[in-house]
């Protein structure tokens, strides 16, 4: 559910400092491939002068992860996991009726560090370079078995680790991969050898902080201009001429939406209709709702962006009885920033959208 959710969305990151400092857990699963020593086994089958009658081998299983790593900055990442990379063998008959049956499996641990390239706000590519520490469990079995020395060995060995791949983030907090990584490992009986799994992924970051609420806050009332007194005392004053009012106000955008959307939630309704609560009273003549973003994405991108959160804006307050004539949109886009883009304090303040009302009231005595 939280995937469709975000592969619909539309909306730039709100919390990318957050993003790109937080913990995250995942866990993958896929296809595996060994490389199986055929020429050394076929030696050991052959040295007494016997005849290989058949050799096959099984060199692919499924492979498993799950793994937990920290993003030391957007492009740098260290993780560690557990993995298992499944079970291969081979079976091999030589003349005199001799079998010689194997099969190894390998698991361990791993420690890496992990580079990502974003191609595009969502899009990155990844690398990875690390350590593997894996036991491997060999187990022979049939009348050949002194072809080896030992029927059931296991070894534990360090060996290099190394990988490639895309991410594709659903959200701040949700991820997928897909990865090819090659393991180095010793199959317990003398062999140096390489593991590959081809693998996708789940990668989820904790601690996301929580959306701010919306609140409206009414600017001050246009203070009433006091008519002059009147020369003539038995003429009384005449009323005064309405005032020409112009009131904006600026609404963080993450407080009228929903993170990667443009449809206007419960708390920002509640906010517009404190707005249209304080047209009673006014002769309007136009509102103007203006859409800003902050840096992160395309220019083009968030002026759209912009453009539909100022639309949802105006759909809303037509449908609160404001005359759709009277209500004008603008997107700016990144263009007009109140705050500094290099701080998340900045890019929260620029993330926004101002609405701007015109017209006059009637003043009372």
């Amino acid at each position: 559910m939280l995937a469709g959710q975000a592969w619909a969305a539309e909306d730039t990151f709100i919390n990318p400092d957050w993003a790109n400092s937080a913990w995250y857990i995942g866990a993958g699963a896929g296809q595996s491939r060994a490389n199986i020593d055929d020429a050394r086994l076929i030696r050991s089958l052959t040295a007494n002068g016997a005849t290989l009658g058949s050799f096959t081998t099984d060199e692919r299983d499924r492979g498993f992860k799950v793994f937990a790593g920290k993003q030391l900055n957007q492009y740098v990442a260290i993780e560690g996991g557990y993995f298992d990379l499944g079970k291969f063998g081979f079976n091999a008959t030589t003349s005199g009726n001799g079998v010689l049956n194997g099969e190894a499996g390998f698991r361990g641990a791993n420690l890496d560090l992990v580079g990502q390239l974003p191609l595009t706000q969502r899009f990155s590519l990844l690398g990875r370079i690390g350590m593997n520490y894996a036991k491997a469990s060999t187990h022979f079995t049939g009348n050949r078995l002194a072809a080896v020395t030992n029927p059931n060995p296991s070894e534990r060995k360090i060996g290099a680790k190394a990988g490639l791949g895309l991410e594709y983030k659903f959200s701040e907090a949700l991820a997928m991969r897909a990865e090819v990584e090659r393991y180095r490992v010793n199959d317990a009986v003398g062999n140096r050898g390489d593991v590959d799994l081809a693998s996708v992924s789940l990668v989820y970051k904790l601690g996301r902080p929580a959306a701010r609420a919306a609140v409206y806050v009414a600017p001050p009332a246009a203070e009433p201009v006091a008519a002059p007194a009147p020369v003539v005392v038995q003429t009384p004053p005449p009323p005064p001429p309405p005032q020409p009012v112009s009131e904006k106000v600026s609404f963080a955008a993450e407080s009228l939406f929903d993170f990667d959307k443009a449809v206007v939630k419960t708390d920002g309704k509640a906010a517009l209709d404190g707005l249209v609560a304080n047209l009673q009273g006014m002769n309007l003549e136009a509102i103007v709702t203006v859409g800003h973003t902050d840096s992160v994405g395309s220019d083009a991108y968030n002026e759209k962006l912009s453009l539909r959160r100022a639309e949802a804006v105006k759909a809303y307050l037509v449908s609160k009885g404001v005359e759709a004539s009277r209500v004008f949109v603008e997107g700016k886009g990144e263009a007009q920033p109140v705050a500094d883009n290099k701080s998340a304090e900045g890019r929260a303040k620029n993330r926004r959208v101002t609405v701007e009302v015109v017209g006059t009231r009637t003043v009372t005595k």
